[in-house]
């Protein structure tokens, strides 16, 4: 998950979904297809109704899960609080209380999940817009995400409406090993049904993992986790042969669900139909194309069955068969078809439907067609399918038609320069004339600039890297960043061979970038090809999991530190006695500060996460250390806590209600003190802290109503008082303290 607000020091940093979603109310989340947004929303959905959130979401539970689904809404209004629940649970909104939602809703009780803002047309999304609008207005302490690909909704299209907007990152190499064993895992639940013998698929898992780490376009190919399991799925299924591209993936996972594994199964129903793959796959187009013609992803399955017939009637090589029959054995049996609600039929995931509309318009020859609209992000991904199904002529007509409207039309000449660059991830072959419009047409959209370019540029694919500056050499910082950016997201080895030409790059954004890009590859040739050759005295370097501390470990001159994967022993570190900066974002079970008492340069620790914190004593031998921020959820008392001499800004984590402040006034160094708590409490103690003359007090969600009404309250001597999300006193004078500096968020 990436953060792509703006905020001081440049580019986003990537982060666990559980993470980022903790302490955000309201979030647009935004991914590319198959990178699991609606997967995500569900097992948000599930979880909050089974009440098992746990670690950094355990504060959400008890949050009642309401599922709307946009698509179900287009060409319709959009549901008012009462009939939000009929798409997921028809069948108990009549038992329902009358009003049970609005009180909910108005309880704050409710995590709202809206799936599918790109679904709809530019003009429902608006709607949209003020239909959420609207509903937080009336109920403004609701958590709502929302999912929409990127170029749907932009970072800022739900600002006003104060989301936050995130971005579904593609799969690291950690990601997809991970990814791979759980999906042998969970498939050895089919026994019988598995191409295999069950006990053989440690074989496959360990086979496909040595292809994956072997084959880097493997890697690329598999960065979301649609694509990941259909290569998983293939790789069973087909006698370990991987497919060599994203069309031929396609392709051959929609033979193997539409007719081969049943086929080859001897399903009864299989044996008995007429229908050839072939046969199947022309009524699929059709319907996947009079879906996306008409700006759709459902339809009613009474009138896709009327479809289904007129087309069952032109395949003249059939006796008579009724639509209505042959749809449910499509829908029954295919894998591509289901029915999300009753009387109502989608395909399974959107990118079927626009693999085959873009096969259907390159076998009816709809080229033109697709030039028209190859501005709307609603077939953005079509045309891109499209380039990969047509023939030579069809593959210029639309190319060329595409860079045609491009100069004609400024107002959506990058976009539509975009989408005929990224068709050259799926031509298998470019006539030369057009190979040069293509190319003139990347280098103007280079090089990646905006927050927003490199994940767009990236889907170009490798071939985009060609064209990629190989250093940042009369680039700005901000670019050469973005173009590290980019190149990490493609992928592969000869995106390496770009990023080593950034090496000598020694500004701050594009080290940062170089730093983040370490997650797409492979943790131990990228520290030696990439990171090794960094000024690492003048870098921060960031481990998100235990592989790149192995190809790193030992590397004296690292001073600024950032690991966000529980880290396991503490004492490891101190061979990095040159660390002046060191945060752990993720610890877990018992932490002892204590142990890093050997590292003398060290200036700024955090400790945060669900840890039991030890030896707070030890803390003041850290005769450097000028800034500290721990996590104190397991911990009740400070008074253990020692201070060193330098030290002067402390930022205390997930505070309690019963977490017992008062020790802290006792070090008379401190002049920042910040307090973050895990929900509104009144922290014990905090009366003596804000007695400290000439401190600036920082407060996040803290109960100060209840603090001015506590009988040993006494006016607050800081210099600063900030006040972040606190739940405030009725009477606004109560807040007028004599010789303190008030800020109210």
């Amino acid at each position: 998950m990436s953060d792509w607000e703006e905020r001081p020091g440049g580019g986003g940093a990537g982060m666990r979904v559980e993470a980022a979603l903790r302490n955000a109310a309201r979030v647009l989340l935004r991914g590319e297809a198959g990178s699991g947004k609606t997967t995500l929303l569900r097992w948000l959905a599930v979880t909050a109704a089974r009440g098992a959130f746990a670690g950094e979401l355990a504060e959400w539970n008890g949050l009642t899960p309401v599922f709307v689904k946009l698509r179900e809404y287009s060409g319709r209004t959009l549901p008012t609080p009462e009939a939000m629940l009929d798409g997921v649970a028809a069948p108990l909104t009549g038992i329902m209380p009358r009003g049970w939602v609005e009180r909910q809703l108005d309880g704050g009780r409710v995590l709202l999940l809206i799936d599918g803002v790109d679904e709809l047309l530019d003009r429902e999304r608006r709607t949209v817009r003020d239909w959420l609008r609207r509903l937080l207005a009336t109920y403004p302490d609701t958590r709502v995400v929302v999912t929409s690909r990127p170029a749907a909704a932009g970072v800022d299209w739900l600002r006003r409406e104060d989301f936050g907007a995130l971005h579904l990152d593609r799969m690291t190499p950690p990601d997809l090993a991970a990814f791979v064993r759980q999906w042998h895992q969970a498939v050895r639940e089919l026994g019988d049904e598995l191409p295999c013998a069950v006990e053989e698929l440690p074989q496959y898992e360990q086979s496909l993992l040595v292809s994956l780490k072997d084959r880097a376009h493997l890697q690329s190919l598999a960065g979301t986790p649609l694509l990941a399991a259909m290569l998983c799925a293939m790789h069973l299924n087909r006698g370990r042969h991987l497919p060599r591209d994203r069309m031929e993936l396609y392709r051959s996972a929609l033979h193997t669900l539409v007719h081969d594994r049943d086929a080859e199964r001897n399903v009864p129903s299989a044996m008995d139909s007429a229908l050839g793959l072939g046969d199947k796959l022309i009524l699929l187009r059709d319907l996947a194309w009079r879906l996306s013609d008409n700006n759709r992803s459902e339809i009613a399955l009474d009138q896709a069955a009327v479809h289904v017939g007129a087309r069952l009637r032109a395949l003249r090589h059939l006796d008579p068969l009724d639509g209505e029959q042959v749809l449910r054995h499509l829908r029954d049996r295919s894998g591509i078809l289901r029915s999300p609600a009753q009387g109502r039929l989608d395909f399974v995931h959107r990118t079927f439907q626009e693999y085959l509309a873009a096969e259907e318009a390159a076998e009816e020859d709809r080229m033109g067609n697709l030039v028209g609209r190859a501005h709307l992000d609603l077939w953005r991904e079509t045309v891109v399918l499209a380039a990969g199904h047509a023939n030579a002529r069809q593959r210029e007509e639309l190319l060329d038609g595409i860079l045609d409207r491009a100069e004609a039309e400024p107002r959506h000449a990058r976009t539509l320069r975009l989408v005929a660059a990224s068709c050259q991830e799926t031509l298998p072959s470019v006539p030369e004339g057009l190979a040069g419009r293509l190319e003139e047409a990347v280098a103007r959209l280079l090089p990646a600039r905006r927050e927003t370019d490199p994940p767009a540029l990236a889907a170009v694919g490798p071939r985009l890297l060609r064209w990629l500056p190989r250093s940042g050499a009369g680039l700005t910082a901000k670019a050469a960043a973005r173009t590290v950016e980019t190149a990490a997201l493609v992928g592969g080895e000869e995106a390496l061979d770009v990023l080593e030409g950034f090496t000598g790059d020694t500004r701050e954004e594009v080290t940062n970038a170089l730093d983040e890009a370490w997650n797409y590859f492979d943790a131990d040739v990228y520290a030696e090809r990439v990171l090794s050759r960094l000024p690492l005295e003048k870098c921060r370097l960031t481990l998100t999991h235990s592989a790149q501390w192995r190809a790193v470990q030992g590397w004296q001159t690292v001073t600024d530190l950032t690991v966000v994967y529980p880290f396991p022993r503490l004492v490891d570190l101190t061979g990095l006695r040159s660390l002046v900066d060191l945060r752990l974002y993720s610890q877990r079970g018992a932490c002892d500060p204590g142990e890093l008492r050997s590292l003398p340069a060290l200036r700024y620790l955090a400790l945060i996460g669900y840890t039991e914190l030890r030896g707070l004593e030890g803390i003041g031998d850290l005769e450097q250390l000028r800034v500290l921020s721990l996590g104190v959820q397991n911990v009740a008392r400070l008074d253990g806590l020692r201070m060193g001499p330098q030290l002067s800004h402390l930022t205390l984590w997930d505070v309690t209600g019963s977490t017992d402040l008062t020790s802290l006034a006792d070090w008379p160094q401190l002049r920042y003190v910040q307090l973050m708590t895990s929900e509104t409490c009144l922290p014990a103690g905090l009366t003596a802290v804000a007695a400290r003359p000439g401190i600036r007090l920082i407060l996040h969600g803290v109960d100060v109503a209840a603090w001015l009404a506590d009988p040993g309250f006494v006016p607050p001597r800081v210099l600063h008082l900030d006040l972040y999300d606190c739940l405030l006193p009725e009477d606004p004078d109560a807040l007028d303290f004599p010789g303190v500096r008030l800020v109210v968020r």
